[in-house]
């Protein structure tokens, strides 16, 4: 159904339109209130996963660096032990002075070799031990916030269940309303919610003032004609005098 022209619409109806809108809108706001701040928390739970399993994968891939670092060391060990072996088993053959001792010496590297290797390994083990504490905790970490996500997306998703058609009823009918306002006082209505808490943009007075302001007599009588839009000075919303508008 395509908008009516402004200029076909009365200011009473287009006030009647705003105050109809602002009632459905101030009743999806309720719905949506109910939700609280479920879609929030759990957006912020999905960033703090996200950021756990950051960390998990950086400790792991470090954890396999090492891991392979050991490995490198273990078989220069294995290596250096079996040359250790071999020049020891030559020695038993070594005719002269400066063959002894040139063995002696490669003997006596691959020893510190060895030994070297060894507290270098002892080193990445105990880096292991503190990579491995910290990975499990992070998985528990991630475990438990896992656990707790998937309980409030199971309760928002209760919650959409209950309400999510008469959300729906109630977005055709502001869809509805807002097809004889138009483009810019819609704009306006829609700015003035977005900066208001409670969302009202459209207030009706009572006991002549808005919001405990005291509205000027002459102010009150516009506002009762519906001749024209008009706002409070104070709050900056659309008045309407909710009994007469409806006449």
């Amino acid at each position: 159904m395509a908008k009516k022209k402004a200029t076909t619409v009365s200011v009473k109806d287009r006030l009647r339109a705003l105050y109809q809108l602002q009632m459905i809108d101030s009743e999806i706001d309720k719905i949506r209130i109910v939700r609280g701040e479920l879609p929030l928390e759990i957006e912020d739970l999905e960033d703090l996963i996200a950021g756990l399993q950051t960390r998990l994968d950086k400790f792991n891939s470090e954890l396999e660096a090492i891991n392979n670092e050991i490995l490198t060391k273990k078989n220069a060990i294995l290596d250096a032990d079996a040359l250790v072996k071999k020049y020891e088993k030559q020695l038993k053959n070594i005719k002269n002075n400066r063959e002894f001792s040139s063995l002696t010496k490669e003997i006596e590297y691959k020893g510190l070799e060895i030994q070297l290797n060894e507290k270098h390994i002892s080193e990445f083990n105990a880096k292991v031990l503190h990579k491995e504490e910290v990975i499990n905790e992070l998985k528990s970490q991630i475990k438990d916030r896992e656990e707790e996500l998937d309980l409030k997306n199971k309760e928002l998703a209760e919650i959409i269940k209950e309400t999510e058609k008469e959300e729906k009823a109630l977005m055709k009918k502001s869809e509805k309303a807002k097809e004889i306002i138009e483009e810019r006082l819609l704009a306006t209505y829609n700015r003035i919610r977005s900066k208001v808490k409670n969302g009202l943009a459209v207030v009706s007075i009572e006991r002549e003032s808005c919001g405990g302001y005291k509205i000027p007599p002459q102010q009150q009588l516009d506002i009762r004609m519906h001749k024209k839009i008009l706002v409070c000075e104070n709050c900056g919303r659309i008045l309407v005098d909710a009994t007469t508008l409806f006449d």
